[in-house]
């Protein structure tokens, strides 16, 4: 109850302060390039329950289906120019505060997965569903996508079973540092999921 309250405190303000913002870049971005500027995606959230996430589209429409699919690098030309911007501030990722108003996601907590990387969990990996899906959590904030995804689990795994609101608190300290600094957004040479 304590965390679903933390959640309310900050998202519920935040969604009314950024609104506006959101509302001129999904302008922005609609005006860059044609398609529905919300990109909604299916994910696995708590339990292996699936949810719809959004995000502002920071790529061309389709871009899954294109090139490299799911996988993002740093210089992936599907990536428009106010993307590279977008996903560089974090500012992609504001659309999921709605998630969190809605119950499905948490301000901290590991990022929601996609089923295809769920159905490769074992055993001791579908540990880190015991949770809701956060915007930040403890992974993002020791590498984010440029860690090994297994490696990312395991922090994913640590947060689970240490989680309290103390760290929580830490958590979100040390995001701003994290969206400060705009780094490992995407996965490099060693970084990230590959598709099977």
């Amino acid at each position: 109850m304590i965390k679903r309250a933390l959640d309310l405190l900050i998202a519920v303000p935040v969604v009314a302060l950024t609104a506006p913002i959101v509302a001129l870049l999904a302008l922005l971005i609609r005006l860059e390039s044609p398609g529905d500027p919300i990109y909604r995606q299916q994910r696995v959230g708590r339990a292996g329950e699936p949810f719809q996430i959004f995000k502002l589209r920071t790529m061309v429409s389709g871009a899954e289906f294109q090139g490299a699919g799911l996988a993002i690098a740093a210089d992936d030309s599907r990536v428009t120019r106010l993307g590279r911007l977008l996903r560089r501030t974090s500012l992609d990722e504001l659309p999921n505060l709605w998630n969190v108003v809605r119950g499905e996601m948490s301000i901290v907590g590991p990022r929601p997965t996609l089923q295809g990387q769920v159905d490769q969990y074992t055993d001791r990996q579908r540990g880190r569903l015991a949770v809701k899906p956060g915007i930040t959590g403890w992974a993002q904030v020791n590498g984010r996508a440029s860690l090994p995804w297994p490696e990312r689990i395991e922090l994913d795994l640590w947060y689970v079973e240490h989680q309290s609101l103390a760290l929580d608190l830490g958590i979100l300290r040390r995001t701003v540092g994290q969206v400060l600094r705009g780094g490992g957004i995407y996965k490099g040479a060693t970084g990230g999921w590959t598709e099977p």
